[in-house]
């Protein structure tokens, strides 16, 4: 209970803090930029009163110098807290319309040019993935959760194809990233908080260049291999924390 209470002021004095500041930088600095420069201690500021650290595995194989995609799990809104501390460079998010309507938070989101995406209207969903599309022409990363919720009981769900089809309409590498440990810390449906570690392993980048819009479905099936391939299911929740990892994040 204690620690709920720590991370809702964590969360609600960051939030106002860095959010405001990040929605007057980004009317001066109109590239949307400065959202993520105000994010990264945003999301320490959480993630420290959680409990919870992150590790980051296989950085390397990010290809350098270009746009990509990142194709994640999804099984927490620690989820997002974790990318942040461990994705380097600028990127923007697909994410749920609901959340571009929550005070500070979602104003910031929309004036750094983050994705509106409503999945219950397909003609609004075909637009964002075409703003999505122009952000990567201007050399822009984009973050996608291929399930399109998070799992409530830590297995993969069916992953949605508009990520696909973005990656293979223009040509832009898929990087598969493997969520675990996030969940523990706070499952969906929950307002429990509990220290732990999140893991974030880089998979090796897949080539949409081999495939096509009649063969997307394979494309699908490897990236869902590859972020299994990384991906440590937690299969109860009672587990114990992990110890502390020999090489954590560094701060940036």
């Amino acid at each position: 209970m204690l620690r709920r209470a720590v991370v809702i002021i964590a969360l609600g004095c960051s939030t106002l803090l860095f959010g405001t500041l990040a929605i007057v930088c980004c009317l001066i600095i109109p590239n949307g930029n400065p959202l993520l420069w105000m994010a990264r201690p945003w999301a320490r500021c959480i993630l420290w009163a959680a409990g919870a650290r992150v590790r980051a595995d296989r950085l390397e194989r990010l290809p350098p110098g270009r746009p990509v995609i990142f194709v994640a799990n999804h099984q927490s809104y620690f989820d997002i807290l974790a990318l942040i501390r461990a994705l380097p460079g600028q990127y923007r998010v697909i994410a749920k319309k609901e959340l571009f309507s929550i005070p500070v938070f979602g104003w910031a989101l929309s004036v750094a040019g983050f994705i509106k995406i409503d999945r219950s209207d397909r003609d609004k969903a075909v637009s964002s993935l075409q703003s999505a599309a122009a952000k990567i022409r201007k050399g822009l990363s984009i973050v996608v959760f291929a399930e399109g919720t998070r799992s409530a009981d830590g297995s993969l769900l069916p992953f949605k194809k508009g990520g696909f089809l973005l990656a293979i309409e223009n040509g832009c590498p898929i990087v598969p990233v493997s969520l675990s440990g996030s969940r523990a810390v706070m499952p969906k449906d929950s307002f429990d908080v509990r220290p732990g570690l999140i893991d974030v392993v880089i998979g090796e980048p897949i080539d949409p260049a081999a495939y096509t819009f009649e063969t997307r479905d394979q494309l699908i099936a490897a990236t869902r291999r590859a972020i299994e391939a990384g991906f440590t299911p937690l299969k109860s929740l009672d587990a114990p924390a992990a110890k502390e990892p020999e090489r954590m994040l560094q701060e940036r």
